[in-house]
C-alpha cells in the first residue's frame, strides 16, 4: 500500500510547501490549547508494536523465511512483566497491530481455515491490511489456535491491569480479496455475501465489480516473485475471482498492477463510479454539533450496507475491551461514514481512543470536527518537515509556522518519528543514527498538547537492516516472519531486561523512558505555547537554524524547551524572551533558578529586568534541555 500513499502525501505536501520552504516571519503570539475536544489533564502516549514481532527471540532473519524458519511471536509473550515494563516506560496506550485475522502463507486448514493464495498475498507472514475476518484474531498469535480470540482478550486483560488501554486496527477501506469469517456473530454476513455481483455497482453492494471480467494476477516485474520464487501448489498466477471486483486503492483494472495493493478489494461506501453519494450529507453546521448529536441523526436514516458492517465491527471489539483504534487510510473513506461509525463507538464509550491516517492538511478539519475523530497523523508537516532537519538538510524555522498553521486544531495532530511505514530512524535512508532523533524527539512531544506515539524498537536505535524477503531494508517489515534485532536483546529471552543489549541501547532507552514519563505528568505540557525561535533567530548571536526553542506552562508550572539538532557542534547564546511573554506569563523583574528536568544536571538562571528575560544557554551537540522555571 506504501506507493499509493505516496502518491497521496505528494499532492497534500504540495499544500504545505510554502510554510516548510519559505517561512514568514513568526510573530510573538501566544496559542491557547483549542476547544474541539478538551485536553486530558496528561499527554498520552501510545506505543505501537507489531504483535507478531514483540516476542520472537529465534534471530536466523532468512529472507522470505517460513514461520518454523523464522519464528513469531505469540499474544502470551506480553507477560505482565513485560507490559509493566512498557508501561514504566511512559506509556498510555498500546497498539497491537496487526491482531485482526488476515492472509498468512501458513498452513491451518486442520483448525478450519481455508489457505491463502501467495499470488494475492504481500510476504510470506501477509499483510495486516488484509484482513480476511473481523470477528477472529491472526492465528499465527495464538499458542493454542483454537482459543486465539481467548487468547487476545486475556491479553486485553493484562493490559488493562498493568494501567494501559488497548487499540487495534480497523481497515474500512479495503478487505483481503478472499474475505471469510468462520466466527460471524448470529445475524452477521460476511462482505459481499449478499451483493448482486451482475452489476459494477449498487449502494448496498459492499464491493465494486467488473461484470463478465474474471481477476487476473499482476504481472511481476523487477525480479519479483510470490514466496521469492519458491515452488508452492498456489503459487499458480492465478486467483479465482469473477467478476473482478476493483481493488483496495481504487484501480478499476480486472488485472491490477503490482504496485496496486492487490491482496485487496475495495469497499464500496455508497459512492457511484461517477462520484455521486447515495446517503445524506451532514446538515450545515452539523461540524461544531458532540457526537451524542451525530449518532441522533443517523438513527431515522437508511444507510449503506457497509457502513453498517464496519459499525458492528468496531461495536464488537469495543465490547471486549479495546479502547480504540487505529483506522488506516480514513480520507478514502467519506466522512459521512465516519460521523457515523464514530458517534455509536462513543455511544459505547465516549473515552474511547480514535486515530486516523489522514494525509491531506486540507481534509484535517473536516474528519476531526465531522467525521469525529479525536487524532489524525501529523505527517505531511511536522514529521516530513522535521524529518528534514535531522537529516541535514532542513531548518528549524520551518517548524514554529506549522504550530501557527495547526494551532486550533493542535492536540488532535498526533505527533510520531517513526511507524510501521516510515523508515526507522537509525538506518543509513533516514538519519543513519538513532541519537539524530533525541532532540527531534523532544521538540514533537513537548511542543503541543497533542499524543506522541513511538514505534517499538525506536527507543533502542533498531535500524531495520533486515532484507526480510518482501520487506526490505530501513523498514521493519510487516510482511515477513521476521525478529527485530536489537528488541530480541531487550527481550533477552523473555525476562524483558535489556540484559543483552548494549550500552548505547540502554542509554537511548533511558532518554525514552525519561522523556515520555516527564511528558505524561507535565501540567504545562497540556498548557499554553509561545514560539521563542523566531524571536532569537533575529535577537540572538549564535542562534541559528539548528535550534528550537518554545516555552510551555500553566500558572503552577513553567517550561523553557531548547534542542540542539546539530550532531557537531555546541551552541552557547543568552536564549531571550519577549516583553510580550513575559507578562502573559505574569513573571516578576528577577531572578529564578531554572532545573533541566530530563537529567536534573544542569541549571541556569533567568533575569528578568524591565519585562525583558534572558538566561545563559551552553547546548551539546543533540542536546536538549526542558528548564523549569523555579518561580
Amino acid at each position: 500500500m506504501k506507493n499509493y500513499k505516496n502518491i497521496i502525501l505528494t499532492m497534500a505536501i504540495l499544500g504545505v510547501l510554502a510554510c516548510k520552504n519559505d517561512p514568514k516571519p513568526e510573530e510573538p503570539t501566544v496559542t491557547q490549547t483549542q476547544d474541539l475536544k478538551k485536553p486530558m489533564k496528561q499527554k498520552e502516549v501510545v506505543y505501537q508494536v507489531f504483535t507478531r514481532l514483540f516476542g520472537n527471540t529465534n534471530s536466523k532473519n532468512k529472507p522470505w523465511g517460513t514461520l518454523e524458519e523464522n519464528g513469531v511471536g505469540k499474544f502470551n509473550d506480553f507477560t505482565n512483566q513485560a507490559l509493566q515494563e512498557i508501561k514504566d516506560l511512559g506509556v498510555t496506550h498500546i497498539w497491537y497491530t496487526g491482531v485482526p485475522h488476515h492472509d498468512v502463507i501458513t498452513d491451518y486448514t486442520q483448525y478450519g481455515i481455508s489457505n491463502d493464495d501467495p499470488d494475492v498475498v504481500k510476504g510470506r507472514a501477509g499483510s495486516p491490511y488484509a484482513v480476511k475476518d473481523y470477528y477472529n484474531v491472526n492465528p499465527d498469535l495464538a499458542v493454542d489456535v483454537n482459543n486465539r480470540l481467548q487468547e487476545f482478550e486475556a491479553l486485553i486483560e493484562r493490559t488493562h491491569n498493568a494501567g494501559m488501554k488497548v487499540l487495534i486496527d480497523i481497515v474500512p477501506n479495503h478487505v483481503a480479496r478472499n474475505y471469510q469469517s468462520l466466527t460471524n456473530p448470529e445475524g452477521i454476513s460476511d462482505f459481499g455475501a449478499n451483493d448482486d455481483t451482475s452489476v459494477t455497482y449498487h449502494v448496498n453492494n459492499n464491493f465494486y465489480y467488473n461484470p463478465g471480467e474474471a481477476f487476473k494476477v499482476p504481472q511481476w516485474r523487477d525480479g519479483y516473485l510470490p514466496l521469492g520464487g519458491e515452488n508452492h501448489p498456489l503459487a499458480d498466477g492465478k486467483f479465482d475471482e469473477n467478476p473482478a471486483k476493483w481493488t483496495g486503492n481504487g484501480s478499476r483494472l480486472s488485472q491490477p498492477d503490482m504496485n496496486d495493493w492487490y491482496e485487496t478489494v475495495k469497499i464500496n461506501y455508497g459512492i457511484s463510479p461517477d462520484g455521486q453519494k447515495d446517503f445524506d450529507d451532514l446538515p450545515d453546521g452539523f461540524d461544531n454539533e458532540d457526537y451524542k448529536a451525530h449518532f441522533k441523526l443517523w438513527q431515522d436514516k437508511i444507510v449503506p450496507d457497509s457502513w453498517i458492517k464496519f459499525k458492528d465491527i468496531a461495536l464488537y471489539w469495543i465490547d471486549k475491551g479495546v479502547d480504540g483504534f487505529r483506522y488506516d487510510m480514513a480520507e478514502m473513506v467519506p466522512v459521512e461514514f465516519w460521523s457515523y461509525m464514530n458517534s455509536a463507538v462513543k455511544m459505547k464509550n465516549p473515552e474511547a481512543f480514535l486515530l486516523a491516517e489522514v494525509y491531506q492538511p486540507q481534509l484535517y478539519r473536516e474528519y476531526i470536527k465531522k467525521g469525529k475523530m479525536d487524532y489524525l497523523y501529523d505527517k505531511v508537516q511536522l514529521y516530513d518537515t522535521i524529518k528534514n532537519v535531522m537529516q541535514g538538510h532542513g531548518k528549524t524555522d520551518n517548524i514554529p509556522p506549522i504550530q501557527d498553521d495547526l494551532k486550533d486544531i493542535e492536540h488532535h495532530m498526533l505527533h510520531f518519528l517513526e511507524n510501521h511505514d516510515e523508515q526507522r530512524i537509525a538506518s543509513p535512508e533516514f538519519a543513519g543514527d538513532a541519537k539524530k532523533g533525541m532532540p527531534a524527539m523532544v521538540v514533537s512531544a513537548t511542543i503541543s498538547t497533542s499524543p506522541t506515539l513511538i514505534y517499538f524498537g525506536q527507543e533502542l536505535g533498531e535500524p531495520g537492516a533486515e532484507d526480510a524477503g518482501f520487506g526490505k531494508p530501513s523498514r521493519t517489515s510487516i510482511f515477513d516472519y521476521i525478529g527485530v534485532p536489537t528488541y530480541q536483546r531487550w527481550v533477552n529471552n523473555k525476562t524483558f531486561d535489556g540484559g543483552k543489549s548494549t550500552v548505547h541501547e540502554l542509554e537511548l532507552r533511558d532518554f525514552y523512558k525519561r522523556l515520555l514519563n516527564f511528558t505524561i505528568n507535565s501540567e504545562a505540557l497540556m498548557g499554553d505555547y509561545f514560539s521563542l525561535h523566531q524571536f532569537n533567530r533575529e535577537n540572538t548571536d549564535n542562534y541559528n537554524d539548528k535550534v528550537m526553542s518554545f516555552v510551555r506552562w500553566t500558572d503552577n508550572e513553567q517550561l523553557i524547551i531548547i534542542s540542539n539538532f546539530d550532531p557537531e557542534n555546541r551552541y552557547r547564546f543568552n536564549l531571550k524572551l519577549p516583553k510580550a511573554l513575559v507578562e502573559k506569563m505574569q513573571l516578576l523583574d528577577g531572578s529564578f533558578e531554572c532545573v533541566d528536568m530530563l537529567y536534573k544536571d544542569v541549571r541556569s538562571t533567568l533575569n528578568i529586568e524591565d519585562g525583558n528575560g534572558e538566561m545563559t544557554i551552553n547546548l551539546k551537540p543533540l542536546e536538549s534541555l526542558i528548564f523549569k522555571i523555579n518561580n
